[in-house]
């Protein structure tokens, strides 16, 4: 059974950081694509960050760049999503997202619609 367990999240200062894990069981992630969305409250949801298999390319939102790191950790098979210089913005439920490296159009990651094992969620809260 394919299954994406996230941890991580919680409450934190503007300015502060978090990371946020995503463990793969039934596959490698060596083979997928992977990304992580985030949903807040009245908004759609937003591809945040995203890692093709081949070549370990990189993708990230504007609204992230120079502050969030999607990276890798084969050996334990999981997934990182380290935030630092949070913003109040940032509050939402974060998702983690992985499908065959194939199935994905990288070049409209952040519609989300190319992946189809998701994480439960996890809460960033960001005060100011």
């Amino acid at each position: 059974e394919v299954q994406l367990v996230q941890s991580g999240g919680g409450w934190v200062q503007a300015g502060g950081s978090l990371k946020l894990a995503c463990a793969a069981s039934g596959f490698r992630f060596e083979r997928y694509g992977i990304a992580w969305f985030r949903l807040a409250h009245g908004k759609e949801r937003q591809g945040v960050a995203c890692m093709e298999d081949t070549g370990r390319s990189t993708y990230y939102a504007d609204s992230v760049k120079g502050r969030f790191t999607i990276s890798i950790d084969d050996a334990k098979n999981t997934v990182y999503l380290q935030m630092n210089n949070l913003k109040p913005d940032d509050t939402a439920v974060y998702y983690c997202a992985a499908d065959n490296f194939w199935r994905i159009d990288f070049g409209a990651w952040a519609a989300g619609t190319d992946f189809r094992s998701w994480g439960q969620g996890a809460q960033v809260t960001v005060s100011s």
